[in-house]
C-alpha cells in the first residue's frame, strides 16, 4: 500500500454502522484474514444496523483487490 492509500484509508470509512475506518479492513486484511467472516471477526464490522450490506461489498472488493497482481490493482 501507497503511504497516500494509507493516509486515505484512515480517513474513509470502511462501516458505517460500527463507526470503524477503512484502515482497519486493510489492516485486518494484510494480517491473513481471506473472508468477510475473518475480516468481521477481528474489526467488529458487520454488526451494525445494515447488518453488514454495506461493509461486505466493501470487503470482498478488498478481497478482489488483494487476489489481483499489483500493476492491475485500483483502488
Amino acid at each position: 500500500m501507497q503511504p497516500d492509500e494509507k493516509i486515505m484509508a484512515r480517513l474513509k470509512p470502511g462501516c458505517i454502522c460500527q463507526g470503524i475506518k477503512l484502515i482497519r479492513l486493510l489492516d485486518a486484511l494484510e494480517s491473513g484474514a481471506k473472508t468477510f467472516e475473518e475480516v468481521a471477526a477481528i474489526t467488529g464490522i458487520g454488526q451494525g444496523d445494515c447488518g453488514g450490506k454495506r461493509c461486505r461489498a466493501k470487503v470482498e472488493q478488498l478481497l478482489n483487490r488483494k487476489k489481483r497482481p499489483e500493476d492491475e490493482q485500483v483502488f
